[in-house]
């Protein structure tokens, strides 16, 4: 695709009414598809990137844009205003927003840092209580060992780029500008492998199982998140590896539930000691025995709370509480004996043992009238 036979404002997509914001959107969204080092080896994508400069360079100046708009390409034809049909544009924007700084000065471009990886880790309630320290094996790329992460096979080197002479970016005259782009030869590194390495293909980089070693603080909880620094996928011919993120999913655990730093479990009793009160006695996650007082006519769904008993404070200190829910059970398996006395029980009941009870009935009887 040449710059010079489609529409610039058909190559980035806009109309020809489009804003300067517009244009520049465009124009990063499809730098960014398009750019080389995204499509290694890609003559199209290559073409059409050059395309992408070419037009952006031309619609970001208003001067160059008003010619445009009245001459279309003849406008920096020889005699015209300029040369816009040229294959180099002005890719400072696109490299600030793919590599996070300006490309400009006198360096080379940076080598790309390596990417960043995921763990999900699934650990017991137990486990997120105490801590623990564990191990995982994982597949990541790693530093090639054969040629130390440089791509090259070993005794040999990476040689400058005859191109750029090793700066990394290549120099053209547009119009009254001149304008800097990577240099097309090496990418933007200064350095071409002529001889790669066999092991890595030139990458610099292999697939290898790794073990690491993982310490989980007590206090994690669901979504919690582990960085392991540098311990991610390696960068291409020896730049940063990225890191790996370990996050944790704490399982279902048969007694207690989770609020955050608060446990909550449900407790039977009997009806007799929710009438007579009493104790109870549980253990919690530490496996220390917590006794609670069962206040007298304690009714179910009444919750007890026992501070410091909870789930430890993730990197701080103490314990959240301890919610007991009781649920008051009714027999369902009575000797002669207990019916005997329960029915004697129910001979002397006046309906003030049981307010509530009374209180609804009451309420029926007042609003059906009778």
């Amino acid at each position: 695709m040449s710059a010079t036979e489609i529409d610039f404002y058909e190559i980035l997509g806009v109309s020809r009414d489009a804003d300067g914001g517009t244009i520049k959107s465009a124009y990063r969204k499809l730098a960014m598809k398009h750019h080389p080092d995204r499509n290694p080896g890609c003559g199209e994508s290559e073409a059409k990137f050059k395309a992408i400069s070419v037009a952006y360079d031309c619609l970001k100046d208003p001067q160059k844009r008003a010619a445009y708009d009245r001459y279309g390409h003849a406008a920096f034809q020889q005699g015209g205003g300029g040369h816009a049909g040229g294959d180099f544009g002005d890719i400072g924007d696109i490299f600030e927003t793919i590599f996070g700084q300006a490309f400009g000065g006198g360096g080379r471009t940076q080598a790309r840092r390596g990417a960043d990886l995921r763990y999900d880790m699934q650990i017991s309630l137990e486990e997120a209580f105490h801590g623990k320290d564990t191990q995982i094996e994982i597949e990541v790329s790693q530093a090639c060992d054969d040629c130390h992460g440089t791509g090259a096979r070993p005794g040999t080197r990476a040689r400058t780029c005859n191109l750029c002479s090793g700066i990394g970016k290549v120099r053209a005259k547009q119009g009254f500008f001149v304008v800097e782009r990577p240099c097309p030869n090496c990418h933007g590194r200064g350095e071409v492998i002529t001889d790669p390495c066999r092991s890595c293909g030139g990458e610099g980089r292999v697939d290898l199982p790794q073990k690491l070693d993982v310490e989980i603080p007590p206090g994690v909880d669901t979504g919690t998140r582990i960085r392991l620094s540098g311990k991610g996928e390696a960068g291409a011919r020896g730049a940063p590896a990225g890191d790996l993120y370990i996050f944790l999913h704490i399982q279902q655990h048969p007694i207690f539930e989770r609020d955050g730093t608060t446990l909550l479990t449900r407790v039977p009793i009997s009806f007799t000691k929710a009438a007579l009160g009493g104790e109870i006695e549980i253990p919690d996650l530490a496996g220390n025995p917590v006794t609670l007082s069962i206040p007298a006519g304690i009714q179910s769904g009444r919750q007890l709370r026992q501070r410091g008993s909870g789930m430890p404070v993730l990197q701080g200190r103490g314990r959240g509480d301890l919610v007991v829910e009781v649920l008051v059970e009714t027999p369902t398996r009575l000797s002669k004996e207990q019916r005997s006395l329960l029915e004697q029980f129910r001979e002397t009941e006046t309906g003030e043992e049981c307010p509530e009870s009374r209180g609804f009935f009451d309420k029926i009887r007042e609003v059906l009238g009778g």
